[in-house]
């Protein structure tokens, strides 16, 4: 992850900063004038679905519902992510002298507008139109979740396969991050007798920290360069909240194409989400701990030898 670039100064950072905003705005905007404006809302965000008994009110404001706008905000940046890795990694390729924007640039370029147009469209378009509530809280969300997206994109030009790794990495972290939620329903499951849900939970989990230690151990004999904790928990965020939202979107819904729920990915309590994120800190800074005492024990067996 891109966490402290730096570039020449003068204004030619700042345009191409400035294109990428440009073409990111255009994006964002116009899926959400899609999802808000025209499309059919009971398709996009699944009003008065059936959900089953645990779920019964699935009306606009629902809770279950309620999350599905948010969560808009993360299929459309992760969107925004896949394409904006795929372009720097394009033009990196393309040309040897080809630079990519420092991360924060674009950001600060493509915030204001986002921040302006996503209340307007979802408080004025369609029916219902959102709160306020609502429609702040999916701005900072989405907003918050772009200076991630947007992170990587100098190890795209100048480090992809090193990217390839990272990505890889944080598919063992994501299967930590989205099983563990599941812990908010671990006292239905065992009061309905639900064992194989708790199996697949745990289960879940430790092929995610299993495969952790695979990548570490791949990593040292492979002399691949060790990531920081910092960037292997940015990695398990990326492909845990915008990747994999973006792929249930356009793949796991049935060619509905409707929003997912928060459910899927987040605990419903705050703090137990909040336990579940700092459980990811401790695995990433582990993981990065080990992967270095695996590096410098080969490095000392090398020099005996």
């Amino acid at each position: 992850m891109d966490l402290n670039p730096e570039d020449g100064g003068g204004s030619r950072p700042w345009l191409t900063a400035l294109l990428y905003a440009i073409g990111i705005d255009s994006l964002v905007i116009g899926l959400f004038y899609y999802w808000f404006g025209s499309a059919d809302r009971h398709l996009v965000f699944l009003y008065d679905h059936e959900m089953g008994p645990f779920v019964p009110d699935t009306s606009p404001f629902s809770p279950v519902t309620s999350s599905r706008y948010w969560m808009a905000g993360l299929v459309a940046v992760g969107a925004v992510m896949v394409l904006y890795l795929l372009t720097n990694w394009i033009l990196g390729r393309l040309s040897s002298g080809y630079g990519a924007p420092v991360w924060w640039r674009v950001w600060l370029l493509a915030s204001p507008l986002l921040a302006l147009s996503i209340p307007l469209i979802t408080m004025t378009l369609n029916q219902p139109v959102m709160t306020p509530g609502i429609a702040a809280q999916t701005t900072i969300v989405m907003i918050a979740a772009l200076a991630l997206a947007l992170s990587s994109g100098r190890l795209a030009v100048e480090r992809p396969v090193d990217l390839i790794w990272l990505a890889f990495d944080g598919l063992g972290l994501m299967m930590v991050l989205v099983t563990l939620p599941g812990l908010q329903f671990l006292g239905r499951w065992l009061e309905n007798g639900r064992f194989e849900y708790i199996v697949g939970m745990t289960a879940g989990c430790c092929s995610g920290l299993a495969w952790l230690i695979f990548m570490s151990v791949l990593r040292v004999w492979r002399r691949r360069s060790i990531p920081s904790s910092m960037e292997l928990l940015l990695a398990g965020f990326a492909v845990s909240y915008l990747f994999l939202p973006l792929i249930h979107h356009l793949v796991f819904t049935d060619g509905y194409r409707y929003i997912t729920d928060s459910e899927n990915f987040f605990a419903r309590n705050m703090l137990l989400q909040m336990a579940i994120w700092l459980f990811a800190i401790v695995v990433s800074v582990a993981a990065a701990a080990f992967r270095n005492r695996l590096a410098s024990s080969r490095q000392e067996l090398a020099i005996v030898t």
